[in-house]
C-alpha cells in the first residue's frame, strides 16, 4: 500500500518496543472515574460537579460506514469484550483554534474492569481516511471532526468506538493545581526557552504546579529525541497525576477533590450517550483498578519515510495493526505484547 514511500528505519513486522508520542489526557476517561468511585457518599455532589461541566456533542459517526466490521467483512461482536474510548486532545493555545488532534487516544476498559490499556496513535501515522485517500491520521479530524476520527480508527482496527471525549492541554495545569502539584522524573534537563516556556527543567526529580507541568509536558526542541522525548515526559507526568488524584490526601479532602474534579472536567466534550449514569457505573466498576493496571501502547508502525506529498510519515504496520485489533476485538491484551508499565 506505501510503495512510493521510502522508509529511511525499517523495523521488524512483529510487535515492537514502544515508541513514545503523545500521551495525554486518557486521564479524562480513566483516572476522573477512578476518583469519583472512591468517595462513597460524596458520589452525588460530585457527579452534579462533572455534569454541570461536561458538554455532549455528536462525536460519534453516523449513517453509512458508521458501524465497523472485522477484517473478515463480518460484524464487530458487542458483548463481553469490553468497552473502547477514543480520547481526542489538542495543545492549542488560549485563542488559537486547532485544526488537527495532537493527541490521539484509545482507552480499552477490560469485560472484568481489572485492566485499562492506552492505545497512543502516533500524530503522523500514515492511515486510509475513509473518502479521504491517505493522509496522516490527525488530519482525519481536521477533514470530519471527531466522528471522521471515529471512523479512521475502527476501520484501521475493525474494533468499535463505544464513546469519545475530547479535551486540551491547558486543563492539566488546572488538574495539577488543584492536587497540589505533582513530582515528576525527567530524563533530561530543559532551560525553559523552547517550546515549554520559561519553566526550567533539572534532570531526575522535579516538583511542579501547575505552570511547571504545562511546561513539562509541552517541551520537545531541547529534548534529544523531539517528540519521542516529549512523550515520555508526558507519560511521566500522566502517572504522577494519576497517582495524586487517587491519594489518601485527595480522596480525603472534600475541597481538594472538588476541585480537581471540576478542573478535569470544566473543559471536556464527551458524545451524547455518554451521560453521568454511565460515567458512574464505569467508575464503580474500575474501583478496584490499581495504577500497575492501567498500561501504556503504542499503535504499531514499520519506519519512517516520505508521503506522496514530501510530508514525514510514520509507515503503518498493517500486519502489526491487524494483531492489535484482533487482541481489542477480542478483549485479549494479554496477547498482545508492545505493552508498557510505567514504573
Amino acid at each position: 500500500m506505501l510503495d512510493t514511500l521510502e522508509p529511511t528505519a525499517e523495523r521488524p513486522g512483529e510487535p515492537r518496543r514502544p515508541r513514545w508520542g503523545r500521551r495525554i489526557l486518557a486521564v479524562l476517561v480513566a483516572v476522573v472515574l477512578l476518583v469519583v468511585a472512591g468517595v462513597g457518599g460524596y458520589l452525588l455532589f460530585l457527579s452534579q460537579t462533572v455534569s454541570g461541566n461536561v458538554t455532549r456533542e455528536a462525536l460519534l459517526p453516523t449513517g453509512e460506514g458508521a458501524q465497523p466490521v472485522t477484517p473478515a467483512g463480518e460484524p464487530v461482536p458487542t458483548e463481553g469484550v469490553g468497552r473502547n474510548y477514543l480520547v481526542v486532545g489538542s495543545d492549542a493555545r488560549p485563542g488559537e483554534t486547532a485544526s488537527r488532534a495532537d493527541v490521539i487516544i484509545l482507552a480499552h476498559v477490560s469485560e472484568d474492569r481489572g485492566q485499562v490499556h492506552l492505545v497512543h496513535f502516533p500524530r503522523d501515522l500514515y492511515v486510509p481516511i475513509p473518502g479521504r485517500g491517505e493522509d496522516k491520521i490527525n488530519a482525519a479530524y481536521a477533514y470530519g471532526g471527531a466522528p471522521l476520527l471515529v471512523r479512521t480508527v475502527q476501520d484501521l482496527l475493525g474494533v468499535r468506538i463505544d464513546h469519545v471525549a475530547k479535551t486540551d492541554f491547558e486543563g492539566f495545569k488546572a488538574m495539577t493545581d488543584a492536587v497540589g502539584g505533582v513530582r515528576v522524573y525527567a530524563e533530561e534537563a530543559s532551560g525553559g526557552s523552547g517550546n515549554g516556556g520559561d519553566v526550567a527543567i533539572t534532570q531526575g526529580w522535579n516538583d511542579l504546579d501547575g505552570e511547571g507541568a504545562l511546561a513539562f509536558v509541552r517541551e520537545r526542541y531541547e529534548l534529544s529525541e523531539g517528540d519521542i522525548s516529549r512523550g515520555k515526559r508526558q507519560q511521566a507526568f500522566i502517572k504522577a497525576l494519576m497517582l495524586e488524584a487517587l491519594s489518601r490526601d485527595t480522596l480525603t479532602n472534600p475541597v481538594r477533590l472538588a476541585r480537581f474534579l471540576d478542573a478535569a472536567t470544566e473543559n471536556l466534550v464527551v458524545d451524547e450517550g455518554l451521560d453521568a449514569g454511565t460515567m458512574r457505573s464505569e467508575a464503580f466498576a474500575l474501583r478496584g483498578l490499581r495504577s500497575a493496571d492501567v498500561v501504556f501502547v503504542t499503535a504499531p508502525f514499520t519506519g519512517y519515510g516520505r508521503s506522496p506529498s514530501g510530508a514525514s510519515i510514520d509507515v503503518l504496520d498493517e500486519a502489526g495493526m491487524e494483531r492489535l485489533g484482533e487482541a481489542l476485538r477480542t478483549d485479549d491484551m494479554a496477547s498482545w505484547t508492545d505493552t508498557t508499565v510505567i514504573p
